[in-house]
């Protein structure tokens, strides 16, 4: 039977943590008949009990791609895992095109298929942090609407899963994306990588799966806005990698901005260390060392030449624009950590929802 203190039922085989509860590791994969046939698989009485894998994906004006995710995952599913019962949670993030539209539809098709609409659009990190909260089952899988993450590993997943790994990630060996891009990528992951004070994985979005002794543990974390590839590492599980080339985006236009993607950067470097404040710190007591020295040479030589030697305003204007731009350089940084506990400390819920379908 499932145990639990404090639990909060969500749909049909999601749960949630109580406000000052966390889901036992003590949970058992028992579903019964009734849970199983809810989201649309048949289990004869004598049969034996089936794991639960919750599946999510977060979604905004990807009219073009949502079938086409709904059909990939099915049939994977059914071809490559028929002894797995499982739930395909959608959370979309207030679409302004047709997407609600069809994925109504396919809530209607199949029952195993639950959506959520945002009242606007919180952004691909509150709102897919939010569905994985919501989902249920022996592990998650987290995977991307948009067809850059292939639903045909999830079986790969599923497998090392099997074999006792906690956390099993796709990571991209390789990318068709544009060149440019995917050069800026593996910078700023090497800069991360060793600025954290925990050891990250590069090259990886969050594609993979979850065992529910990890989502416990994060629930347990409570976090409103966190840097999920960093936290996974900070829980301090083995993961295992599994490499793959990861396609360009067939259809649609991509909702990543150059906004969106400097504040996942800056929240990857606010969240998991405390190196460029120590930067700050040094870098003034290098620069007012530096400017002492300098003084002082100056007061010696002009001591010594008072009549030839002439100061000038250059090196004047020049000094107080270098020290200006690396005060207002370490002041934004400083921002960006007063930022990120402004965040903590109102510790908003993730999303607001509109609607639910297909959970009850």
């Amino acid at each position: 039977m499932l145990t639990g203190t404090n639990l909060k039922t969500v749909g049909n085989g999601g749960w949630l943590p109580g406000s000052a509860s966390i889901v036992s590791h003590r949970f058992t994969r028992i579903r019964t008949d009734a849970v199983l046939e809810a989201v649309g698989t048949k289990v004869d009485s004598g049969s034996a009990i089936m794991p639960f894998i919750g599946i999510i994906a977060g979604c905004y004006n990807e009219e073009e791609n949502i079938r086409e995710l709904w059909v990939r995952v099915t049939r994977v599913m059914a071809a490559e895992l028929p002894n797995y019962a499982y739930e395909l949670i959608v959370i979309d993030n207030c679409s302004t095109d047709k997407t609600v539209a069809i994925l109504r539809e396919i809530c209607r098709e199949d029952k195993r298929v639950k959506v959520i609409v945002n009242n606007r659009n919180f952004g691909h990190i509150r709102s897919g942090y939010h569905a994985m909260l919501l989902a249920g089952g022996d592990a998650v899988v987290a995977i991307a609407s948009d067809l850059e993450d292939p639903p045909e590993l999830i079986p790969q997943f599923i497998r090392k899963w099997e074999a006792g790994y906690k956390i099993v990630l796709a990571q991209k060996t390789g990318s068709d994306e544009f060149a440019p891009f995917y050069l800026i990528r593996k910078i700023y992951y090497a800069v991360v990588t060793r600025l954290s004070e925990t050891q990250l994985v590069k090259d990886v979005t969050g594609f993979g799966v979850y065992d529910r002794r990890v989502m416990d543990d994060i629930r347990g974390i409570n976090d409103p806005y966190p840097y999920f590839r960093g936290l996974i590492c900070d829980l301090g599980y083995e993961i295992f990698l599994i490499p793959f080339h990861k396609p360009v985006r067939k259809r649609g236009l991509t909702k990543n901005n150059f906004y969106t993607l400097y504040d996942m950067a800056m929240l990857g470097i606010t969240n998991h260390s405390k190196v460029p404040l120590r930067l700050a710190t040094f870098s003034g007591f290098c620069l007012g060392a530096v400017s002492f020295l300098i003084a002082f040479a100056y007061l010696i030589y002009k001591l010594l030449y008072w009549d030839s030697f002439k100061l000038g305003t250059a090196p004047a204007v020049i000094g107080m624009f270098f020290f200006g731009a690396v005060q207002l350089f370490f002041v934004g940084i400083l921002g960006e950590y007063i930022g990120s506990i402004h965040t903590q400390v109102l510790h908003r819920p993730p999303v607001i929802e509109k609607e639910r379908i297909n959970f009850d």
